[in-house]
């Protein structure tokens, strides 16, 4: 099998939940001929959530609309079983009160199911690297959502818990501040005149001093801080 995950030494381990068995085979099987390790497929919630512990897929592909169990909560019990599958709903919904409940659920990324094949195979392997995948147009309206949070004055302690935040570099703070702005790695590259490797090094350096996990909470953690409109 060709790996075609790039830094991935082993092929991305990917699960596809559907409830529609043509739309479901036709999508694991266009993953599984591009090289990705299809490990499970299901058709109903209660389904999804069970051979996804046993499978333990790298990527969760799932669709909202599910007999037996919602799409929202079998991202909530996947993602708290294992916080480290990346769920990425392939859905037919472009609702913005959809999209904000997938994110809030735990999923990194929301793509519609008009999407060709090349982009969900681009956005599987973003999802697996960890990055924030949105059909274009979505990502604002994400991004909106966090600003709207942060600016709640409901006396929710902040991401950092309250305390002093990690001192970051003035190029990691860069950095950060285009992360938030939705920029991928490569813009960031390209903006910053600097390797994509570097901007990965950066991106994980400050994950490690605000001991966040993902760039979803990395954006969250930006927003709260107001450096996306810097």
């Amino acid at each position: 099998m060709t790996d075609t995950t790039g830094t991935h030494p082993e092929p991305i381990k990917v699960m596809v939940v559907d409830d529609h068995p043509m739309w479901r085979d036709a999508v694991a099987r266009d993953l599984s001929e591009s090289g990705f390790e299809v490990v499970a497929t299901a058709g109903d919630g209660e389904q999804a959530v069970r051979r996804a512990r046993a499978a333990a897929p790298d990527v969760l592909v799932l669709d909202l609309n599910l007999p037996g169990k919602p799409g929202v909560q079998v991202c909530k019990e996947v993602v708290a079983a294992d916080p480290a599958v990346r769920v990425l709903v392939l859905s037919a919904s472009g609702e913005h009160a959809d999209v904000l409940e997938a994110v809030k659920s735990g999923a990194t990324g929301y793509l519609l199911k008009s999407a060709s094949t090349e982009d969900l195979q681009d956005a599987v392997r973003r999802t697996a690297a960890g990055d924030p995948v949105f059909t274009p147009g979505l990502a604002g309206l994400v991004l909106g959502e966090y600003r709207r949070l942060a600016s709640e004055p409901a006396g929710a302690a902040p991401a950092d818990g309250g305390t002093e935040a990690p001192r970051l570099t003035e190029r990691e703070t860069e950095v950060l501040r285009l992360v938030a702005k939705g920029l991928s790695y490569k813009q960031i590259a390209e903006r910053l005149v600097i390797s994509h490797r570097t901007v990965q090094n950066h991106v994980q350096n400050t994950l490690g001093k605000l001991q966040l996990h993902n760039r979803v909470e990395l954006v969250r953690y930006a927003i709260e801080r107001g450096l996306d409109d810097e």
